[in-house]
């Protein structure tokens, strides 16, 4: 084999030995964010944020999980701010339903 060959060879399987962990870091944020707003009522919830954290925690746990090297740190925190944006959506539906359940108050 050439010295040529020999070095596309060798660089096709370089890839990044370390993975960058401020991403990781702050996103830990969002979770936090997420568990404060445990406290807020259901009715100022927004439906939308929620549904963009849950879809990008869990399609970004996938990705961290087939990239090389596979980021462990990045795939937990996006499960988290997946978790985080699922329980909340569950606690609007949750609030929505027992909407409907209770007869609307007439004004007297």
């Amino acid at each position: 084999m050439s010295g040529a060959a020999a070095s596309r060879a060798t660089q096709r399987e370089r890839r990044a030995q370390t993975v960058f962990f401020w991403a990781p870091m702050m996103k830990w944020c969002l979770v936090a964010a997420g568990v404060k707003d445990l406290g807020r009522p259901a009715e100022k919830l927004s439906v939308s944020q929620n549904i963009a954290l849950t879809a990008t925690g869990f399609i970004w746990v996938r990705y961290s999980l087939v990239i090389t090297p596979i980021n462990y740190s990045l795939a937990a925190v996006n499960f988290f701010v997946g978790s985080t944006g699922l329980g909340q959506l569950a606690r609007i539906a949750n609030h929505r339903y027992n909407q409907k359940e209770q007869p609307a108050k007439v004004a007297a």
